[in-house]
């Protein structure tokens, strides 16, 4: 699974659990599909945390591009700076 390092898999399990960010924008991000965010989720996270999000993730229209409704616009971290797509320090 594409040998991320601990801040990136940090990353994609922030990324995972922001409602509209789609598995599609961290696969592009990290070339992980859904299943190996999944998998990854399922290794990082305690079995409660785990189950919590699956229960969340599931059905909502928000992670998936194809089920997206059109009112829903790109999200943006309010971290993100205003140029580029670094994470500005946290305080």
């Amino acid at each position: 699974m594409n040998n991320l390092d601990p801040i990136q898999i940090d990353r994609v399990i922030e990324m995972a659990w922001e409602d509209r960010t789609p598995f599609e924008a961290i696969k592009f991000q990290f070339g992980l599909n859904e299943k190996e965010i999944i998998t990854l989720m399922r290794r990082e996270m305690k079995s409660k945390s785990f189950a919590m999000w699956r229960k969340r993730v599931q059905g909502r229209k928000t992670k998936h591009l194809k089920l997206r409704d059109d009112t829903v616009n790109r999200f943006k971290c309010t971290r993100q700076r205003t140029t580029g797509n670094k994470i500005s320090k946290r305080n």
